[in-house]
């Protein structure tokens, strides 16, 4: 039952993705001359988060083309069904070059990656494109820290679903029992990857808190510790 390698979210795991959406989103409303058309950034922000989860369930359930759920997301944002795909491809290109310049790691990341390596193996499992994903992670330079890179977009399943958790095992040829995941939202990430067999991580940053039938960590650094004290691992975490 050893721990051999662990399975990585990226947004809002590894990488800061709310903190870079929330920058990107206000630079491109400005540059866009759209800061007046909503009360507040944050109000701008969280329909474009409520949107960008309608269309990536739909995309979910229903398949098709990647990109099409992106320009969906983008005509309901803007109020404007008849945009063209052209159109919709260029406003959310400019809304990503905005988006790219705020990316950062959080600062808890890479050293606990490579300390991690010494003993265990990394991979990701995300809910996204492997051209996104991808990207992303070279342009953070941490690419190399990961043996595989497996993305919902190219599986045709998502997690929580099992059998995106088993194709990330696979893809590294170990068991579900010999991997650990780590993500931020404790249904799709930690719960769903207990049900598909691996020991599940939820990293509550946030400090949250509840959901006591989950092991939780508040803090990346926590993880090393809760890798290698077999006989805690498996029981809620009081980390935090």
């Amino acid at each position: 039952m050893t721990i051999r390698a662990v399975l990585w979210d990226i947004d809002d795991t590894i990488f800061d993705y709310a903190s870079a959406d929330r920058t990107g989103m206000r630079a491109h409303l400005a540059a866009e001359g759209l800061l007046d058309a909503w009360g507040s950034v944050e109000e701008a922000l969280r329909r474009w988060k409520e949107l960008t989860e309608l269309h990536w369930r739909r995309y979910e359930a229903e398949g098709g083309d990647f990109r099409e759920q992106r320009r969906g997301r983008v005509r309901d944002f803007l109020g404007r069904p008849a945009l063209t795909a052209a159109e919709a491809d260029d406003w959310f290109d400019r809304y990503v070059v905005h988006y790219e310049a705020a990316w950062e790691l959080f600062p808890d990341a890479v050293p606990v990656l490579d300390l991690l390596a010494r003993d265990y193996r990394h991979g990701v499992l995300s809910n996204s494109s492997i051209h996104n994903q991808d990207h992303k992670l070279r342009a953070l330079g941490v690419r190399d820290r990961f043996e595989a890179v497996v993305c919902a977009a190219e599986l045709g399943v998502a997690k929580p679903a099992p059998a995106a958790f088993h194709a990330a095992c696979a893809a590294l040829d170990l068991r579900p029992h010999q991997v650990a995941y780590v993500g931020d939202q404790p249904d799709i990430d930690a719960r769903g990857a207990v049900e598909a067999g691996l020991r599940g991580i939820w990293l509550d940053r946030a400090g949250t808190g509840g959901r006591p039938e989950l092991t939780r960590i508040t803090d990346l650094r926590q993880l090393p510790a809760l890798l290698r004290a077999d006989t805690r691992f498996g029981a809620p975490s009081t980390f935090g």
